[in-house]
């Protein structure tokens, strides 16, 4: 249950045109609502703004499909993440109306107009094209988050000018998201080029050596650039969550 969606049934009760008795039946999920194979938690909006995301790596169809029921009938937009093809159109069945983005894996379901909270944009930049998954992931979510959002891809220290020739797009961003496989070399060079906050992501793209993003991870926790921070393999989840906390403040 969102602020906005508790103050428009706290409000209704104000004027009489709800009942306490129906209050309560709203209500009586919170602070949470335990389902066969989930606890869900609907007092997460209330506390930090933002409804459970569900994530799909490791759960079937049905308890997905479960699982975004509840928190949609709180009336709660709906963020899903790590879904692949066949588990999406499984879900699509008990929920037609929930859009799925196959290359960031996600399923969203907006019942509510996304309110822009966000004081600034935030850029999500790839190195490499095989980097757009993590990136859109992350894209998704800052915008599911209420956020303004700019994305550049494809523009890695292998051709660096690349990054340079959108320098304007660069230094407008209020907090960056730079995800980069192979030697993860991507996020140092951005921090030495603006003031602004920068969440690195490294991705498991790259040949033996990379270690399924080992090597980029330790690249970039070892970023010579200031402002740099840091999240685990393939988080772009993670990445957009952080990076939107950071655009409101």
């Amino acid at each position: 249950m969102t602020p906005e969606i508790l103050r428009e049934l706290l409000t209704a009760v104000q004027h009489g045109t709800m009942d306490i008795d129906a209050a309560l039946d709203r209500l009586k999920v919170l602070p949470y609502e335990i389902l066969e194979d989930a606890t869900v938690d609907h007092h997460r909006s209330l506390r930090q703004g933002f409804p459970e995301v569900v994530m799909g790596e490791g759960k079937d169809a049905s308890q997905i499909s479960s699982i975004v029921e509840r928190i949609a009938a709180v009336g709660a937009n709906v963020l899903v993440t790590r879904v692949d093809e066949e588990k999406a159109h499984r879900v699509l069945v008990d929920h037609p109306r929930m859009e799925h983005n196959p290359r960031a894996r996600t399923m969203t379901f907006i019942q509510r107009e996304i309110q822009i909270v966000g004081r600034g944009t935030i850029l999500v930049i790839s190195a490499g094209t095989s980097d757009i998954p993590v990136a859109e992931e992350a894209l998704v979510t800052a915008r599911m988050m209420g956020n303004l959002t700019e994305h550049m891809y494809d523009v890695g220290v292998a051709g660096l000018h690349r990054l340079l020739g959108q320098k304007e797009k660069l230094m407008s961003a209020s907090a960056l998201v730079v995800v980069a496989g192979m030697e993860g070399a991507l996020p140092s060079v951005v921090g030495g080029l603006v003031a602004r906050p920068i969440i690195a992501v490294p991705t498991s793209v790259g040949y033996g050596a990379s270690l399924q993003g080992l090597a980029a991870l330790l690249g970039m926790l070892n970023s010579c650039a200031a402002g740099v921070t840091v999240v685990n393999i393939d988080n772009g989840f993670g990445a957009g969550y952080a990076a939107s906390l950071i655009n409101r403040l």
